[in-house]
């Protein structure tokens, strides 16, 4: 059975960083596309960023492109995604999302087969 866990997520001043993991198990992600999506309270998830199984294909939403990356470790099957000069409209919580057998990292939710539970972030003034 696969399992997608999220961490790192917490209570952050504007500004600041966090870095996100996705731990995966019970299948290796060395072939699987990862992404990462965000849901506001009482808003649509919404892609954030994805990358392939090599780490070289990345897409990400355009208006967090300079302050996010994505990043994955196959070896420890982990993916992660860095967040600097965090601001409000981040405050979200954060999933992350499998899907193997497929080249391209997909930016929509339906074409994610595995999902994890989410890890809140949270930004303060």
């Amino acid at each position: 059975q696969v399992q997608l866990v999220e961490s790192g997520g917490g209570l952050v001043q504007a500004g600041g960083s966090l870095r996100l993991s996705c731990a995966v198990s019970g299948r290796t992600v060395g072939d699987a596309v990862m992404g990462w999506f965000r849901q506001a309270p009482g808003m649509e998830r919404d892609f954030v960023a994805a990358i392939d199984w090599s780490g070289v294909d990345t897409d990400y939403l355009e208006a967090v492109q300079d302050r996010f990356t994505i990043s994955r470790d196959n070896a420890k099957n982990t993916v992660y995604l860095q967040i600097n000069s965090l601001t409000a409209v981040d405050a979200c919580v954060y999933y992350c999302a499998a899907r193997w057998a497929v080249r391209r990292p997909p930016v929509r939710m339906n074409a994610y087969d595995h999902w994890g539970q989410g890890t809140q972030v949270t930004v303060s003034s």
